[in-house]
């Protein structure tokens, strides 16, 4: 369930499934939105990575003990998908749990992070995906791995279907507040579906944030013959102003925002990068509410902005690029929903890739992940099963006892070694 590449630095893998330590949530059925579904493709990969001190003393029954107790209060990822009689996916709540890994690995800690290879992450969490059995597949898959320092990483795999990166985080720092016998005052809850008739003011086929792939049935996972590579750079707080200063030149009246100006520089490089084959087009992915996570996991706080300009990206202005996304994205959220709605929910779709995608994670609260008192010394996220035309993730990163933001871009293999090249050269960014 791990990943091959150099699996010898990984070994003795073990596998369990942990539930609700009592009776919870039992025959409850959750239904899923048409946001749900159209996000039903894509899994969020995460590694949070400890030193010692955080699970020091704790045996894996200790470990499973607060899972036991956290998921209790966490019935609805802890179910299994099913299909209505209509064939619209639904989840019955409390069915079979969380998957659990563990594993040992034969490097410390800090010498797994000097290391500058981003696909090392993906050893550390599972690459399972929803299917073909639905009824048997786990939402949540959890990886623990023993460095040989003592410190550990905690690796979670996240169904999309049940919630953005935002729900994901606050469904695992709860289970962090779990460890320190400290539980939510009600359970873990999904958005609500809207029941009302929907009659979509814009058709399946002409919505630009989506890509429609199959049909694929049971198998929830799109068979790409692209290979993807992932390459990630930090950087901190100054060298992000100096990046925004950069940008804006002598506008001092006008400033783009950290994320935006992270975007206007990738966008450009990466049209650079693909020789005339243009990119006109990105989607914006970004939580708008700034209220902390209250225990609902949804997929509707999340918006899809799409942006697309008629000029040369290649030849713009990083300011024109730049007041683009501030300003000129079209929210598409509920557009798909709705469109998702009329069709019974059977769609197949790709959002993240379907255009170049940034995805904007910088208040997703990684580092709030608290076990005993210990929080990550570092967090990797990604998304799997993305598109062809790339993801870009900004997320927040603790390095030497700073913060700054990390910058993780996915794309087909063959374009990665240019992109690196430019954003060397062109931002001294590496």
């Amino acid at each position: 369930m791990v990943l091959s590449k150099d699996e010898s630095l990984i070994y003795d893998i073990k596998i369990s499934t942990v539930g609700p330590g009592r009776v919870s949530g039992h025959g409850v059925v959750q239904e899923l939105t048409g946001m749900d579904l159209a996000m039903k493709l894509h899994y969020l990969k995460t590694v949070y990575y400890f030193r010692s001190p955080a699970f020091e003393g704790l045996t894996i029954i200790n470990i499973k003990e607060t899972l036991f107790n956290w998921t209790c209060h966490a019935f609805v990822p802890c179910g299994r998908l099913r299909r209505a009689d209509s064939g619209r996916p639904y989840i019955k709540c409390n069915d079979c749990g969380v998957r659990l890994i563990e594993a040992r690995c034969k490097m410390s800690l800090d010498e797994w992070l000097e290391s500058k290879d981003d696909s090392r992450h993906k050893l550390l969490v599972t690459n399972q995906v929803l299917g073909p059995d639905l009824p048997f597949s786990p939402l949540v898959l959890m990886q623990l791995t023993k460095f040989a320092c003592g410190g550990t990483s905690v690796g979670i795999s996240w169904a999309h279907v049940l919630g953005d990166a935002f729900s994901a985080a606050g469904f695992l720092n709860l289970w962090g507040q779990a460890t320190r016998q400290q539980f939510p005052a009600k359970p873990l809850s999904m958005a609500h579906t809207n029941n009302e008739g929907h009659n979509p003011k814009i058709p399946l086929q002409d919505l630009l944030a989506i890509k429609r792939v199959g049909p694929l049935g049971d198998t929830w996972a799109t068979p790409n013959d692209t290979k993807i590579e992932t390459y990630s750079f930090y950087l901190s707080w100054p060298e992000l102003t100096r990046l925004q200063s950069k940008i804006c030149g002598d506008k001092n009246h006008q400033q783009i925002p950290p994320f935006e100006s992270i975007c206007t520089v990738v966008w450009q490089c990466i049209a650079k990068v693909k020789h005339g084959s243009e990119v006109n087009m990105v989607t914006i992915c970004k939580r708008e509410s700034k209220i902390p996570f209250e225990g609902i996991i949804t997929n509707k706080a999340q918006s899809i902005k799409v942006v697309k300009t008629n000029a040369s990206v290649e030849e713009s202005s990083l300011m024109e690029l730049g007041l683009l996304l501030m300003n000129q994205g079209v929210d598409e959220r509920r557009d798909i929903e709705e469109a998702m709605e009329s069709d019974g929910g059977f769609p197949d779709f790709l959002i993240y890739g379907a255009n170049l995608t940034f995805v904007d994670l910088q208040d997703t609260p990684l580092y709030d992940l608290d076990i005993r008192g210990n929080t990550p010394v570092y967090v990797s996220c990604a998304i799997d099963n993305v598109g062809d035309e790339g993801v870009v993730l900004v997320f927040p990163t603790r390095k030497d006892q700073t913060d700054g933001l990390t910058m993780s871009i996915a794309l087909p293999q063959n374009h990665i070694p240019e992109l690196k090249l430019l954003l060397k050269r062109e931002w001294s960014l590496s």
